[in-house]
């Protein structure tokens, strides 16, 4: 890191307010941008999903707990694997009191590829309570594009195909064939309704510690 500028109060100041003038344009087009995406089109969910959890079988509806929204993070644990991923590990560890969402009709529960046994072990090593469920033998992580294998279904990285993935980035399993994502979903007069997914830096806003870094002057040091 090159060494700062050392200024007096006065043009301390004056950089910060002009700063200041960009970080409130950021915070107006950040609730613009909110209400887009609050404003999108939804779609049915019409796939019978089936997961494991705490207690045994369970639909997709039965992870809302009774509440109108959830949101699902797609926690990369791949069957054959004895510990989660560590990015997804350090997003689970900055997980805020859920008691907030709750109070705001609002479930956070995480999904995993791997058996819940493993799940529920690795769960209970790291101290968490958030809900965490199995997929294992669904189709959920394929039809969401967080588990990859094109003889299941069509390879589909962040809204791009293979082809274009490829064109773009290389390899389109350079980075394995599990990825993490944030699924959100409605329940609306006895339907699920998907309003919303994202992959890659568009998970960036979940983890607190990264925008923590943004303030300070060594940044994110390779975070």
């Amino acid at each position: 890191m090159e060494p700062q500028k050392i200024v007096p109060h006065g043009e301390w100041v004056a950089a910060r307010k002009k700063l200041l003038a960009r970080e409130k344009e950021m915070s107006r087009a950040r609730d613009a941008l909110n209400a887009e995406r609050r404003a999108l089109p939804m779609e049915l969910v019409e796939k019978d999903y089936v997961f494991d959890g705490p207690n045994g079988r369970a639909s997709l509806a039965d992870l809302f707990e009774g509440r109108r929204q959830l949101l699902i993070y797609h926690f990369m644990f791949d069957p054959e694997w004895e510990n989660g991923c560590h990015g997804c590990t350090s997003f689970a560890n900055s997980l805020p009191d859920l008691s907030e969402l709750h109070k705001r009709e609002t479930t956070l529960a995480m999904v995993s590829r791997a058996p819940f046994g493993k799940l529920a072990g690795y769960r209970q090593k790291m101290g968490w309570t958030v809900p965490w469920y199995s997929s294992f033998g669904s189709d959920f992580n394929y039809d969401f594009h967080v588990t990859l294998d094109e003889n299941i279904a069509p390879i589909e990285i962040n809204y791009r195909g293979k082809a274009e993935f490829e064109a773009a980035k290389g390899a389109w399993d350079q980075w394995g064939t599990e990825l993490p994502g944030l699924s959100v979903f409605l329940r609306d007069e006895g339907r699920i309704l998907h309003s919303y997914s994202t992959y890659a830096r568009g998970l960036e806003p979940l983890v607190p510690v990264l925008h923590y870094l943004d303030l300070a002057p060594l940044g994110r040091q390779g975070s």
